[in-house]
């Protein structure tokens, strides 16, 4: 039987994206949500996340396209100097990274300091993931791990579209699937890096192809199609608000498209709807 987690990004973004999470949630759909640190509706998140203790919430680090949690002056090299903030995007990011200007040692600081304000409410954080998938990046990776295990967090996203999804997920643009496709080349050294370190993860991620264009027919054929495994399903879902439409994101229409479909979910026999808690039960404990 397969096994799925239905996570919902970006909680905290907006108001509008916590009601859904709340809705998807209470409808018995939703069993996971990633949380920013450092938005406009995080406060919100945290009280809507501490009231839902069958909700799991992990920490969506968020490296690009946002406000640090940091001092600044500390993680220096993730830092937009025209605009005292993150660099705003992934292009950016990545050049960045690649060519040396971006220290490691800062990206563990600012993904340990994220972890650290939301488990400041008292939120137990099931996993980790990135805003952007950006930790499918091993220079990425190593740090977000190592901060994730002093924070006690041993589960990851697997940021990677197994073939079948791909293939069953006929409505993408041609590029964004050339683009799943070609990043795939990196799992097989994600998945070494997630093992060594001690990590545990799903067997990949549906739903990353269809961001943006994610709609009943692509949730029908995407849970039609799955075999036996444990996978997470990736989702954007929200209501449009003035604090989403501010939030800088190219997500806005089809959120409310996601919150529609992603309620066939239930309906489906032979499913089984777990969290990231069900992945590593081992409680939280803070490596010393």
């Amino acid at each position: 039987m397969p096994r799925l987690i239905v996570n919902a990004d970006d909680f905290g973004m907006a108001p509008g994206v916590n009601r859904a999470i709340l809705e998807l949630h209470a409808a018995e759909v939703l069993t996971s949500a990633t949380m920013m640190a450092r938005a406009a509706a995080t406060e919100e998140a945290v009280k809507m996340a501490l009231a839902m203790p069958t909700l799991g919430v992990g920490c969506h680090v968020v490296l690009v396209n946002g406000a640090p949690t940091s001092d600044p002056a500390r993680i220096s090299s993730l830092i937009d100097s025209n605009t005292g903030a993150l660099y705003p995007t992934i292009g950016e990011f990545l050049k960045r990274l690649y060519s040396g200007r971006i220290r490691p040692s800062q990206i563990e600081a600012e993904a340990a300091a994220q972890i650290a304000s939301l488990q400041s409410f008292g939120l137990r954080l099931t996993h980790v993931d990135t805003h952007k998938h950006l930790h499918m990046f091993p220079g990425v990776l190593g740090p977000v791990l190592r901060a994730a295990r002093a924070a006690g967090i041993r589960a990851i996203r697997n940021p990677f579209e197994p073939l079948w999804s791909i293939n069953a997920t006929v409505n993408a643009p041609d590029t964004r699937r050339a683009e799943v496709l070609l990043l795939r080349r990196l799992e097989r050294r994600f998945r070494r890096i997630v093992a060594r370190e001690g990590f545990v993860t799903t067997d990949g991620s549906v739903g990353v192809l269809a961001t943006g264009t994610l709609d009943l027919s692509v949730v029908h054929a995407l849970i039609s199609s799955m075999p036996d495994g444990t996978f997470e399903f990736v989702s954007h879902p929200g209501y449009r608000d003035e604090a989403l439409a501010r939030a800088n994101t190219r997500l806005l229409e089809s959120r409310e498209i996601e919150r529609n479909a992603l309620v066939a979910i239930k309906g489906y026999a032979g499913l089984e709807l777990v969290s990231f808690a069900g992945l590593h039960p081992t409680a939280q404990q803070p490596v010393t």
